[in-house]
């Protein structure tokens, strides 16, 4: 039975990377992507519109660019610690992103965690056809995520810790009984317990039950 349950967000937070932006470079169109992404992090566009106009973008590049974009995506400084002492403690430790089921795989495994949800993105003859497949993990779905989990663990909202970065973790954060905002947008710290300005994962161990 589990003690607790913590919910992370993926890129910018579990990441260093937007991954999004990381594949957007393979298809030279990295600041474009870069510039919606981040309106879409400070509450400026309706999160899905912004997902879905940045993977037109990315129409045409090869599936196997998928694999090459997994080799750049960083671990934030602290993560390992973090999820072992999560496990340690009786914990469980969960994903959910607006990003994308294929890069998060490498995540999963290198971090063993417990639980995640992505979006994924449409494959056809070896190539992305520049679609997402619904439905969209979008801020709404990422807090129906955390609620359905916190019912199958049978774990009430104080036993829940939910850690973002942007607007579409607003919701998220807000199903739990401490939502951390982890070196974010100023939209999200306005409804957060607690901010961390320090990249470090690490630093959200002391507020473990």
């Amino acid at each position: 039975m589990a003690r607790f349950l913590v919910v992370f967000d993926v890129d910018s937070t579990l990441i260093n990377e937007e991954a999004i932006e990381v594949l957007a470079e393979e298809a030279g169109v990295r600041s474009e992507v870069a510039d919606i992404t981040a309106a879409a992090m400070r509450g400026e566009l309706d999160f899905s519109q912004s997902l879905r106009r940045r993977v037109e973008m990315l129409a045409g590049i090869p599936q196997s660019k998928l694999d090459l974009v997994q080799t750049r995506l960083t671990l934030t400084q602290g993560a390992l610690e973090l999820v072992s002492a999560i496990h340690q403690k009786g914990g469980v430790a969960a994903a959910v992103s607006g990003g994308f089921h294929q890069l998060l795989e490498p995540i999963r495994l290198a971090l063993s965690l417990d639980f995640v949800k992505a979006n994924q993105l449409e494959v056809v003859a070896g190539k992305l056809t520049g679609k997402v497949l619904e439905p969209i993990v979008d801020r709404v779905a990422k807090a129906e995520y955390l609620q359905k989990l916190q019912n199958e663990l049978e774990l009430s909202k104080e036993s829940t810790i939910a850690v973002g970065d942007g607007a579409n973790d607003i919701e998220m954060i807000q199903r739990a009984g401490l939502g951390i905002a982890f070196c974010a947008k100023q939209i999200l710290r306005e409804h957060a317990d607690v901010s961390i300005d320090t990249r470090d994962l690490a630093e959200i161990i002391k507020f473990l039950p």
